[in-house]
Formats: C-alpha cells, structure tokens, sequence
C-alpha cells in the first residue's frame, strides 16, 4: 500500500522535471528571432541582440535563487512548485500575443523566473515523497526526464512548423504540458515536514565565496552552465553558417547535444561509481576542451554533428561533479552552498552574450566558439587545481 502511494507522489513530481527543461527551448529560440526579427533590422548586431534572449532567462538565476529558498520557507516547497507552473504558463502565450524582439525578451525573463523558482524547489519536493537509498536515483532519474525535454524541444519546434504552420506553437503546447502538470501535482497529496533550519541569506552566501575552494567551484558552476547553454545557442547558428542549413534543419544540432547529453548523464552514473569524481572530472574535460578546438576549424556537417554530440557526452556530468564537490568540501554549510551553486547558473546569461559580442565583432561564429572555449579552459584549470588542493589536504 505505502508503496503504491509513494509512487502516485513521486510521478507527479518527476514530470516537473519535464517543465524544468523548457529553458533549453531557449538555443532554438535565439536563433529564430535572429532570423525572424533581428536580420533586416539590425544585421551588424545580430547575434548580440539575439543572445540577449539567453541573456534574459539566465541572469534571473542571480536575483532570484536565494530570494526563493526563503520564500519556499514561508509557503512550502509544493506551492512554491505550483507558483513556478503558473509564472511558466503566462510566460508561454507572451509571444503568441505580440512576437517582437521586446516581448520575446519579456517572455524569456519571466521563463527564467520560473525555471529558477522550480530549480530551487523542485528537488527539495522530491525529498518528501522518497526517502533513504532510492532518494538519490529518483533524483538523477529528475535529469534524466529534463534531459529528455531538452533533447525534444527542436522535435516540438519541427513539428509546429510543419503541422501547425509556425515554430511558435511551440509555445502553446509547452503551456498545455505546464497545466498537466500544475493541475497533476495539486491534486497530489504530500506531506511537507515543518521547516527547523534557518533561511539562506545573502550575506551568508557571500561569507563562503572567501573559502577559496568553493569560490573555484562557484566560478567553475558558472563556466560549465555557459558551456552548456553556449554550445545550445550557438550550434544552430554554427550550421547555418558553416553549412548552408536552413534553421529547422540546424535545430537538430542542439538536439543531438542534448540527446548524447542525456546519454552521458545516465552512463556517468556507472563510471562514476567505478571512477573518482575528481579523476573522470579531468578526463571528461581534456576531451571536451580538444573537441571545441577541433570545432574552431571544421566544416564537414557529418564532424560538426559529431562534435555537439562529444561535448554533450563529456560536459553532462560536469555540474553534478562540482556540485558534489562544493557540499563535500563544507557539509556544515549545505544549505547555503546550494543556494549559491544555483545562483551560478547566471553563467548562462554572460557567456551567450560575450559570444555574440565576439561574433558580431569578428563577423562569424568563430567568436561564439573562442568564448566557449575559454569557458571550458578554465573548467580544465579547476579540474586540475581542485585536484591538487585535495592532494596537499590528503598529505
């Protein structure tokens, strides 16, 4: 009985998870308005308006993290979850009501909100309706169903397109899925336990980043989302360019990254439990930082599909690793480490847009790339120097 129950709980929860990766929809998107709205108005700044988009979703992380943990104090993790649902919603139907540049931006803003107002919650939730040893694979089946929302979302776009008549109708259905889950997850009964731990706060956050180990583990959440969400903005716009694609066609390019992506992220798990975090950290990061260099120069589609697809592989453990990392380093400030590495998120909205500075200046996707790139070098240092702290600590 206890376990029928637990699994009508638990269902519910996971396809938030789904909702979770409709930020990703966000590469697709940029490259669309680009090509929609951005080409004859601006050409010479194309790129660098058209990551703004990323720029707008992501940096809500920054202001909104730590706000919402002590919000989700006061009103519960499932109303908070329920809030996120409804922001996404409105959110959704912001395009179909005026698409112009402006309001696409007013859309991503809001999308970012929510997706930040679920990140920080949604996980907590999960905790009330597993418990013990299955808390951990049900959390990692969590990205599994958002990997695979990501990976769908070019499928969605294509499918719009074709059957609907515009890539926008994309957004209404992303809407209809949000309101199955709202509706789904409020008429699910779960019991919250009574909050007995002090509410993160912003200065406590800031104390931490003088821990040098933590503030090369912030730095590094920040580089590996910008990595990520780099390679999801700029790959459509890389097969464009490089090879005559129309942008449905290289809206596949983001799908297979996310869809090796989705592949690492349940093989990591295996090679994680026979490797050290630390060791498959550096390995997994030496290949992703020679690939993107490979990337600077090729022009084959058939290597540059096949590139997305090894940065995916390579990149999809890296946050969990330095998440991990983070925790171990001061379990006695979990709370407030956590509230911090989802801060760092905010990496997605500043890499896209130095991307689009550099590829507007240089006239190419190359800028995109060299940014990236930069990204993924200093991801290579961190694997390196965290690995030589914990080796003068073990001496």
């Amino acid at each position: 009985m206890d376990k029928k129950i637990t699994l009508k709980s638990v269902l519910p929860v996971l396809f938030g998870f789904f909702v979770m990766g409709f930020c990703d929809v966000v590469g697709i998107t940029a490259t669309h308005v680009k090509e929609d709205l951005l080409g004859a108005y601006s050409p010479e700044f194309s790129d660098t308006l058209s990551n703004l988009i990323p720029v707008a979703l992501f940096s809500m992380f920054l202001i909104f993290s730590i706000p919402t943990g002590i919000l989700m104090n006061k009103i519960g993790r499932k109303k908070t979850v329920l809030l996120s649902n409804v922001i996404t919603i409105v959110a959704m139907f912001i395009p179909l009501i005026e698409y112009t540049f402006v309001m696409s931006l007013i859309a991503f803003a809001l999308l970012g909100i929510a997706n930040t107002i679920l990140q920080v919650s949604l996980n907590p939730l999960l905790t009330n309706v597993v418990k013990g040893d299955k808390l951990t694979s049900s959390l990692t089946a969590g990205q599994f169903v958002k990997a695979i929302s990501s990976f769908s979302a070019p499928f969605i776009a294509t499918f719009a397109a074709v059957a609907l008549g515009s890539w926008q109708y994309i957004f209404p259905i992303y809407a209809v899925v949000t309101v199955l889950s709202t509706v789904w997850l409020m008429f699910t009964k779960i019991e919250e336990e009574p909050v007995s731990e002090k509410a993160v706060s912003f200065s406590g956050v800031l104390a931490i980043l003088k821990d040098r180990t933590i503030l090369l583990l912030f730095l590094g959440i920040i580089f590996v989302v910008g990595v990520d969400v780099g390679i999801n903005t700029a790959s459509s716009k890389i097969l464009m360019e490089r090879c005559g694609l129309s942008s449905l066609e290289a809206g596949y390019g983001p799908s297979l990254y996310f869809a090796l992506r989705t592949i690492g992220t349940f093989l990591g798990a295996f090679f994680l439990a026979k490797y050290s975090s630390a060791r498959f950290f550096k390995i997994n990061i030496i290949v992703a930082v020679l690939t993107l260099i490979a990337l600077l120069f090729v022009s084959d589609k058939i290597a540059i599909f096949a590139i997305f697809g090894i940065i995916g592989f390579t990149i999809a453990n890296v946050f969990p690793i330095i998440f991990g990392m983070a925790i171990q380093a001061r379990p006695d400030k979990a709370n407030e480490i956590s509230g911090l590495m989802i801060t760092g998120v905010f990496g997605g909205a500043i890499i896209p847009f130095l991307m689009g500075l550099l590829s507007d200046y240089m006239g190419s996707q190359v800028g995109a790339v060299i940014v990236i790139l930069a990204s993924a070098v200093y991801l290579l240092f961190a694997a390196f120097a965290l690995s030589t702290k914990r080796t003068a600590v073990s001496s």
